[in-house]
């Protein structure tokens, strides 16, 4: 599968941003989740990386081919491409049947394709299939109702499955009567012979002609290079790759029914089977499981991660749904107002976010946000002074220099605003209208301040600290005084907030602990990976412990 790669991609109309300079490398096999809020851009980026949007600037490359390069003027229409598109709607002729809704866009294929020997493929499986005839007898057998009859749909679909065959071939199988036979070896004997003289037969056909047939019978050149030629998928392929996509997604059973006569969780099967059939190199999915429901989204979670492995293909998938990305990716792209915030693993975005937008758009229930000011101590260590007078010490857990931080934050500041004059002195650059602002993150009061509307002037010696729900710990001897504000206790967890002066805090305690509303408790904020950030530029300036004192 190839690797993705967008170098500086725009997309705007007129002033409007929806997507500004964006730059990153979907690598080979990975599962990417677009991320963000609601116009935040990633359907956008989806839809340019498939060729169902026009960049205004930027270039795209899938694998080793240039799909978009404005400078250039390559634009690769999306049918080009080998991408499959998965989208909220189902989007399933009623009218069809499943098979028919799978093998739908596979007879429409007319490319370039490797030229394979169909009769070679056919006795290949045959003679697999018929290699052990005591387990084929068996796997038939099985299939036998409670009164002892073959339930023959269930058994051609038993073989379809075990032995990666087409549908005529089981058939043929079933006709062979091995499920009432006394010696299965001598039943399948004669078929056995018939096909692997047809394999060898087409083998020696191709060498005599200067060819060769792969290990997926496919036609290649004295020098192994396979052959190809425009043209059609034939009858046994379509059934062969319909079968093998409905065998990966588990919908077998299946293919005579009627889309009406599935259930939400079978349709949006049947729809990836049907984006699997033509073997697309990437696999794109705008959030395909907000029409389930709760739990038919968690079961779907778990079929992508297993269909992401076993297919081998890159996945990339849009979602405002921190948990689905959270659980189902191997790299987090995070959008806010058309801007790349962050692009990591899902671990490192919930424990060392970038800013505090990231902080606290990842993570349920949120993360706790402390307003603090205070400056660097000799000992390295930072007092804050926070929870309207509390004195705090927060200990990095790598050494940190704040002086020079700042500088080398400011420093980068303006390197920004230098490079943005530069885009905007070139010819027919348009300056943004959306532009970027800090992030207003939420501190949870029990008395919330009259806003003034007046923006202030943050300095170097005003931050924020974050603490995530499960660093919060109630247990006697707690370093802070507190009184439990409410108490949703779920079985496995209960989530908390307590009240410490005029802050609430969130936590999640693991166990079947109950809390009164008004109890009195004593409350540590545990662990080395509470962060601070910075209130003057929303950055994560460290990782590390929260003492009082």
């Amino acid at each position: 599968m190839p690797t993705i790669e967008l170098s500086h991609v725009t997309k705007r109309w007129g002033g409007f941003y929806g997507v500004d300079d964006l730059s990153l490398v979907i690598d080979d096999n990975a599962f990417v989740t677009l991320l963000g809020p609601s116009g935040c851009g990633k359907t956008t980026t989806l839809r340019m990386i498939a060729g169902l949007e026009t960049p205004t600037s930027g270039r795209i490359t899938i694998g080793d081919q240039v799909v978009f390069d404005s400078a250039r003027g390559i634009d690769v229409p999306a049918n080009k491409r080998r991408v499959g598109f998965l989208f909220q709607n189902y989007a399933l002729w009623p009218n069809m049947t499943i098979y028919k809704n799978i093998a739908f866009g596979l007879a429409n294929i007319n490319e370039e394709l490797p030229v394979i020997d169909d009769e070679a493929v056919k006795a290949a499986g045959m003679v697999r299939a018929t290699a052990r005839p005591s387990e084929l007898r068996d796997a038939i057998a099985d299939c036998k109702d409670v009164k002892g009859v073959l339930d023959v749909a269930k058994a051609r679909i038993r073989l379809i499955d075990n032995y990666q065959i087409s549908l005529s071939s089981a058939k043929e199988l079933l006709g062979l009567g091995l499920h009432t036979a006394s010696d299965p070896a001598a039943a399948v004997q004669a078929t056995t012979a018939r096909y692997a003289a047809q394999l060898e037969a087409a083998r020696a056909r191709h060498q005599a002609a200067g060819e060769q047939l792969n290990t997926r019978f496919e036609v290649t050149d004295a020098n192994g290079t396979v052959k190809t030629v425009k043209r059609k998928l034939s009858a046994e392929e379509i059934d062969l790759r319909v079968r093998r996509v409905a065998r990966i997604v588990k919908i077998g059973p299946f293919m005579d029914r009627y889309p009406s006569e599935l259930s939400g969780g079978q349709q949006q099967r049947v729809a990836i089977a049907r984006t699997l059939a033509p073997e697309p190199t990437v696999l794109f999915m705008d959030e395909p499981l907000s029409n389930l429901d709760a739990k038919l989204r968690l079961e779907m979670r778990s079929e992508l991660q297993r269909l992401h492995i076993e297919t081998g293909s890159t996945f990339v998938y849009v979602t405002h749904d921190q948990g689905e990305a959270m659980t189902l990716a191997t790299r987090i792209c995070l959008l806010d107002n058309a801007v790349l915030q962050q692009y990591d693993q899902p671990l490192d975005v919930y424990n060392k976010p970038a800013n505090l937008f990231v902080a606290d758009f990842v993570g349920n229930p949120s993360i706790n946000f402390i307003d603090a000011q205070g400056a660097q101590r000799p000992d390295g260590s930072v007092g804050l002074a926070a929870f309207d007078g509390h004195q705090l010490t927060f200990r990095p857990r790598q050494p940190v220099d704040l002086a020079q931080w700042f500088a080398d934050e400011a420093g980068r500041d303006e390197e920004l605003a230098r490079a943005e004059q530069q885009k905007l002195a070139q010819p027919r650059a348009v300056e943004k209208e959306n532009k970027e602002s800090n992030f207003h993150y939420h501190v949870a009061l029990v008395t919330e301040p009259e806003d003034t509307g007046d923006d202030v002037a943050w300095t170097d010696r005003d931050f924020v600290v974050g603490v995530r729900p499960e660093f919060l710990e109630i247990r006697d001897g707690g370093a802070f005084e507190a009184e439990v504000y409410s108490s949703m206790p779920t079985g496995m967890e209960t989530t908390v907030r307590v009240r410490i002066g005029n802050y609430l805090l969130t936590g999640v305690i693991f166990g079947g602990a109950i809390y009164a509303i008004g109890q009195k408790v004593r409350v540590d904020l545990d662990g080395d990976a509470l962060m601070l950030f910075s209130r003057k530029n929303g950055r994560m300036i460290a990782q590390g412990s929260l003492t009082a004192g």
